[in-house]
């Protein structure tokens, strides 16, 4: 079923300047797995050495972190608007 990701512009250089792109995924794996076919110099910036989702990546559907919805097992619905963010640390000291 198709979703709507919506890409920060911290990933826009990686995307040729795509904000938006709609995939066909069940689930978090697979919409991961499509972003990198698209985009595969995004795969560094998902993914750590192992493989595995960075752990300042956040997904959020319909305006819900998906850590909340179940995770890789939450199953997307058609139409669903994924939201992905990549945490920003900083401050002043």
């Amino acid at each position: 079923m198709p979703v709507n990701v919506l890409l920060p512009n911290a990933f826009q250089k990686h995307t040729n300047g795509t904000r938006e792109i709609k995939l066909e995924a069940k689930n978090l794996p697979e919409l991961i797995a499509g972003l990198e076919a698209n985009f595969p110099e995004l795969k560094q910036h998902l993914r750590d050495g192992d493989g595995k989702v960075r752990r300042f990546i956040n997904f959020y559907v319909n305006d819900e972190d998906i850590r909340f919805l179940g995770e890789d097992k939450y199953a997307f619905k058609d139409g669903d608007e994924v939201l992905v963010i990549p945490s920003i640390a900083g401050g002043c000291c």
